[in-house]
């Protein structure tokens, strides 16, 4: 009796432990930005959470989702435009999970799911554009990957709420033209602009000329306005404007005479 009794209490020990260990495992403390989707006997329960979960032990068997949105960058693919060329272009994209079940039950994994898609949608959809739209328009482009890549997702559960094409690397060649092209647009509206400037001068000169040429005392009013210039600064020898007329009146009676 003394070595039975000896035998049993280690084995009771050992019993509790066991028992101890299978409640432990059973409990799961679910936080609010997950869920547990449990299955009992291999069929889906439902899901449970957030708080404090038991599970049937040896019976159930819980996989743990989160729900918070998650941040994952496409990897840079290569895409070749619609007037043939070839660039690389990465982006990123912003997903969570809406229903945690299907998340599960619909794909092995739901993440790298999501990558794979956006990779495929990144090349097909930018692959329909020219190299300007793709350069211009990327907000347009940004709306057609999250509808396209949404609506693929949606059976499994993720909802994709926004794609950001981040950088697109042109080769070496591409950059170059594209500078000269920028150059000469630089140069071309600078000389639209001085021809512009010389056009409104010279319409205004005219102007200024018709009403000069209309009201004679405006003549002598520049002439003076010209004068108190000049006096203005240090020079050592000053000009006086004559008018016109009056020397063309001097040269009439120069031709009376030599006649």
């Amino acid at each position: 009796m003394v070595g039975l009794g000896s035998l049993l209490v280690p084995f009771l020990l050992f019993l509790g432990f066991v028992v101890l260990l299978v409640l432990v495992n059973s409990i799961k403390v679910v936080r609010e930005y997950e869920r547990l989707v449990v299955f009992r006997l291999g069929l889906l329960v439902g899901e449970r959470g957030p708080g404090l979960i038991i599970l049937i032990p040896g019976i159930e068997r819980a996989v743990k989702v989160g729900l918070r949105t998650v941040t994952m960058d496409v990897p840079s693919q290569d895409v070749i435009t619609k007037d043939n060329v070839s660039v690389k272009v990465n982006a990123v994209i912003y997903f969570r999970v809406i229903d945690s079940s299907r998340a599960i039950v619909q794909v092995e994994n739901f993440l790298y799911a999501t990558s794979q898609i956006a990779q495929t949608t990144l090349r097909s959809i930018l692959g329909e554009q020219e190299l300007d739209e793709l350069l211009s328009e990327r907000e347009r482009l940004n709306q057609a990957l999250q509808q396209v890549i949404d609506r693929q997702t949606e059976p499994w559960g993720v909802k994709v709420s926004t794609v950001e094409v981040k950088n697109v690397d042109l080769p070496q060649e591409m950059q170059r033209a594209m500078a000269r092209q920028a150059e000469a647009e630089r140069e071309r509206r600078a000389k639209v602009i001085a021809a512009e400037g010389e056009y409104q001068a010279s319409a205004r000169l005219a102007e200024a000329a018709a009403i000069i040429g209309r009201e004679p005392a405006a003549m002598t009013l520049r002439y003076l306005q010209t004068l108190a210039e000049i006096a203005t600064e240090n020079n050592s020898t000053t000009i006086f404007p004559v008018p016109i007329d009056l020397i063309a009146a001097f040269t009439g009676s120069f031709k009376k005479a030599g006649a």
